[in-house]
Formats: C-alpha cells, structure tokens, sequence
C-alpha cells in the first residue's frame, strides 16, 4: 500500500451504484473520477450556535473542485462502510470532530459533466476546536446559508454541495437550522 495519503486515496475502492442508487460493485477511486461512475457520498452540514456553516476550502490537490469552497464536511463512500460510517468517518478525518450526534435528513442525486453521485445529507451542531486535514482541507471559514446561496462573497462553490444545501434550506422551510 502506498504511503502517501493522497496515492492511498486515489487506489482506495469506493462503491458504485446505478443511477437508482443500487449497488453494482467497488473500484479504485482513480478508476471512478477518470471514467466518472456514479458513486456514493456524504454531505454533513456542520452548524455552529449562530445558524453559520463551517465551510471547508478545498485544497490544490484534491482530485475534483481543487481550491472550491465546500459548505459541507464529507466524501466517497468506501467499499464495506455504511452511509452513515463514512459520514462518521469523514467527519473527524477532516474537521477533527468525534463524538458529536448527527442527523440522517434526505438523500439526493447528483450529476453534471464531471461527476455524478447520490449523496446522503446530515447535520450537526458543534462549537469548539477543529483539527484540520491537511492533505484535504487548507482552512475553513463560518457563513450562514443565505450568504453561501447568494454567493454574497463571490466565491467557487462545489456544485453538489450547493444543490444539498439547497435541498437542506427547502427540508427546513427555508430557515435556519
């Protein structure tokens, strides 16, 4: 196995699903992102007390939306993990967060021209420290939803966190969580 995290990443197998979400195998990452099969993820909202989102810049390397900002905490599901292990998992390898409850809310689908995902969506509050993952994650910043939808500050977004957030605002009624 490699040792660089980022080739570990990258030869790791993740799920594969049809476009109805049922499960047709496992392939390495890579194989994924360079033939863009449809695959699972996590989206985890993470709220703070005042309704505002810690929101994840992405670093250079990542291998889809480098730079991006991303409104949730997540990532691909791998082969032998539940939704919700994954989310469990991604949550405290990003942001450094264990130990804190989660909210299983909706699934939705995904696609455009480079990636094409069904994704499970969470929530969560929490108030203190964060660890950051380096290789994934090069500094977070809070925003309230509304800022994020109206892209007040002009920055890139990831596009199928924005469409979860969408969802997630119409799943509150529009209000803050």
């Amino acid at each position: 196995m490699p040792s660089n995290p980022e080739l570990q990443s990258a030869s790791e197998n993740v799920i594969v699903v049809d476009e109805s979400n049922h499960v047709l195998g496992a392939v390495p990452r890579r194989q994924m992102r360079e033939e863009k099969l449809c695959h699972r993820a996590t989206y985890v909202f993470v709220f703070n007390s005042k309704g505002q989102l810690y929101v994840q810049e992405r670093t250079l390397s990542k291998d889809i939306y480098p730079g991006y900002f991303e409104p949730t905490t997540g990532g691909v599901v791998a082969e032998g993990e539940s939704y919700d292990v994954a989310a469990v998992r991604e949550l405290a390898e990003e942001l450094g967060i264990e130990d804190t409850p989660l909210e299983p809310l909706f699934h939705f689908y995904f696609h455009n021209d480079d990636c094409k995902v069904w994704g499970r969506v969470y929530s969560c509050h929490y108030e203190g420290e964060l660890t950051l993952q380096e290789e994934e994650v090069a500094g977070v910043i809070l925003e309230s939803p509304e800022d994020i939808l109206s892209n007040r500050f002009s920055r890139r977004y990831t596009p199928d966190s924005l469409v979860a957030l969408k969802r997630l605002m119409h799943f509150y009624g529009g209000g803050r969580h």
